[in-house]
């Protein structure tokens, strides 16, 4: 339906939607800036966790795009969210989780004894390193996944994604992860809270009342 309803909230994913490994698909700053003048929210969410809040910001305005950081949101800041400030995790994911991590204080270790291995995409893949996250999540570290996609679209197709290398921890540590990322909970909630946290009062109060 066009126009839609005024108000309300569009949750835009990124890869494969406004670019394609960093290249814009075309006429998608029209279609966002339609969106805007049809009065809706636009939150942009991804499930790539590599990179980094300054570089989405870039390509986004590679795409014509510009957006409040508030209506950014990734899996790394969702699997960040999921450990206390202060704990102590294992990575094998690229800077965007590192970033995310140490926003939330989160302090990065190399091995075990750990309170979390997370894991995201990322092109440092390697024995050594794999062999470390197993370690340390049968040591007793909660395990986490940003987000748990199989494959990662480009221009030339598909290329594995976060998924594939979770499924390489997950087998050799014999231990399912939580998954931060979409369409799992922890993504769901994040996103309820960022649009409850930008309703107006008033329209909070009206819902309440019917």
């Amino acid at each position: 339906m066009w126009p839609p309803p005024p108000g309300g909230t569009w949750v835009i994913d990124l890869d494969g939607v406004v670019w394609l490994n960093g290249r814009p698909i075309p006429g998608v700053d029209e279609a966002v800036a339609r969106l805007r003048s049809a009065g809706g929210r636009v939150l942009f969410a991804t499930n790539n966790s590599a990179p980094t809040r300054a570089e989405l910001h870039k390509r986004l305005g590679h795409c014509g795009i510009t957006v409040d950081d508030a209506d950014l949101l990734g899996s790394a800041d969702v699997a960040a969210g999921l450990l206390a400030t202060g704990s102590r995790a294992v990575v094998l994911a690229a800077d965007g989780v590192r970033e995310a991590l140490a926003a939330r204080g989160v302090v990065v270790v190399p091995e075990g004894p750990a309170d979390a291995v997370v894991v995201g995409i990322t092109r440092t893949f390697t024995y050594d390193a794999v062999a470390a996250a197993a370690a340390a999540v049968r040591g007793g570290a909660r395990f986490i996944g940003t987000n748990e996609d199989p494959t990662f679209p480009t221009p030339d197709g598909l290329v594995p994604g976060a998924g594939a290398i979770l499924a390489a921890v997950a087998t050799a540590a014999e231990t399912a992860p939580e998954v931060a990322g979409k369409p799992h909970r922890p993504t769901a909630e994040a996103i309820a809270a960022l649009v409850d946290e930008a309703t107006p009062p008033d329209v909070k109060r009206a819902r309440l009342e019917t």
